[in-house]
């Protein structure tokens, strides 16, 4: 940056002059501080009639009537009154003619404006400057200005970077301010038929007389006695939402900070620059509620409260995470014990299937069992008891009944009196033979009936293990 703007930021205050245009800023009250300022002549409206006059000490605006002769102002002649007016704002900045002794440069307009709201920066408040008029009025030049003579943003950016770097004014460590600055260059506001624009150019004109239409309405609504009343109901809404710029500028028009205004007005155009005095003249009378931002815990406490919320997030995470795992293994948990339940069941039914058939087999061994034992004692009682078989008779004839009986007796008695010892030997043989072959038979009968009983036993084990195992009550 050049050597001049280096320069221009500790420059004497305008207010400590002689004979100042610009005396010391007193608190409005929380109002918005609206300055104007008159550039001179461009080269094209040389030799044109300045309109406007300024009191340096009563900070009074001017607006004179143009002469019937003035080719600048022939639209304004065809209205039917064409009178004087006069505004007072809190600065007005002489900037016509550089001849003349209180001619406001770029390091005056600087020192009463831009240095008194850094100043409130550092104190902690929020702060906005942002310039209107019509094009070419002189906005861009107060904002930006040239290399040789910069302006507002460049001298305010310069100024805080020094400040920053020689800050040694004591401040308290526990306590911590912060503060924003917003630095606004506001279109040009004028009419369609005075630029002769058309197509894109046209279209750009009406979105920025738009947005500044919207700004004005914001700053009327603003102003209306009525929005400061406290505890009234029936308060206009304020339009911010209504264009970006206005929505934008929502904290610094009616919000926290401490706002600036500058009219920048042209000296020979009578109705751009009556608008512009009257759109300033209703924005003096907004008023905000600028507060210090200031944070009264240290940086180091700052930083570990930070520290501090951050580990508690990270455990509130990490909660969150554990109780979801737990979550879902609830869910696994409780589809394996329905899944369990869905198989316990399977398992009673058949369990229950398979206790009726084993039922129905042991009803069966037993009744043949039963039928069994029941054959054995017969046979064993036949073989111990033989039954006899006699010859027939005819029962016609007695007598030879009798004599067939006495002659069956006596040819028994002598077949056992002439066998002997033969016939009686080979009878004991075979009785002997027979009570043998059937105690043979009821050992084998017996035997097998004694294996099945213990395969029914060990079946029965079988079964009650099985049902100990697998049957228990199903939780629901």
């Amino acid at each position: 940056m050049p050597a001049a703007v280096v320069s221009s930021a500790s420059t004497p205050s305008l207010r400590s002059r002689e004979g100042s245009v610009a005396p010391a800023f007193k608190d409005s009250g929380g109002n918005v501080r609206v300055v104007v300022r008159v550039r001179g002549f461009l080269p094209r409206g040389k030799g044109a009639e300045c309109l406007i006059e300024m009191d340096p000490l009563t900070q009074e605006t001017t607006l004179l009537v143009p002469n019937d002769t003035d080719p600048a102002n022939t639209r304004s002649k065809m209205r039917k009154v064409i009178e004087e007016k006069s505004f007072t704002f809190d600065n007005s900045f002489w900037s016509h003619n550089k001849s003349d002794e209180h001619y406001a440069h770029q390091e005056d307009v600087y020192n009463s404006l831009g240095e008194e709201f850094l100043d409130h920066n550092f104190e902690g408040y929020h702060t906005c400057i942002f310039a209107y008029g019509q094009t070419g009025s002189g906005k861009s030049y107060t904002m930006m200005g040239t290399p040789d003579q910069p302006g507002l943003i460049p001298r305010t950016c310069e100024d805080l970077f020094q400040r920053i770097i020689h800050h040694d004014m004591e401040t308290d460590e526990t306590t911590e301010r912060t503060a924003r600055i917003r630095l606004v260059d506001l279109a040009g506001s004028e009419r369609a038929k005075a630029t002769e624009a058309t197509g894109a150019r046209l279209r750009e004109g009406s979105n920025i007389n738009k947005s500044l239409t919207t700004l004005g309405r914001v700053i009327a609504a603003l102003a209306d006695p009525k929005q400061h009343r406290p505890g009234k109901r029936n308060k206009d809404v304020v339009p911010y939402r209504d264009s970006i710029l206005t929505w934008l500028l929502k904290d610094s028009l009616g919000g926290n900070s401490k706002t600036a205004m500058i009219a920048c007005i042209s000296p020979s155009d009578y109705d751009e620059t009556l608008s512009t005095l009257r759109y300033a003249d209703q924005a003096k009378r907004i008023r905000t509620r600028a507060i210090v931002n200031q944070d009264h815990v240290s940086a180091a406490e700052r930083d570990a409260q930070i520290s501090a919320m951050a580990e508690e997030i990270r455990v509130l995470q990490m909660s969150v995470s554990d109780s979801r795992r737990k979550e879902k293994e609830g869910r696994e948990q409780e589809e394996r014990l329905e899944e369990y339940q869905h198989r316990v069941a399977a398992m009673q039914r058949m369990m229950e299937d398979r206790s009726m058939v084993s039922e129905g087999k042991i009803r069966s061994l037993t009744t043949e069992n039963e039928a069994l034992r029941l054959h054995l004692k017969l046979a064993l009682e036949s073989l111990k008891n033989p039954i006899e078989v006699r010859g027939t008779v005819d029962p016609s004839t007695p007598d030879s009944t009798l004599e067939a009986d006495d002659h069956c007796q006596y040819d028994g008695i002598n077949e056992k009196t002439d066998q002997g010892s033969e016939d009686g030997d080979a009878y004991t043989e075979d009785e002997a033979i027979d009570v043998t072959a059937h105690e043979d038979r009821a050992s084998e009968v017996h035997d097998f009936l004694s294996d099945l009983m213990s395969d029914l036993g060990m079946f029965r084990r079988k079964l009650g293990d099985d049902k100990a195992r697998f049957v228990y009550p199903v939780v629901v």
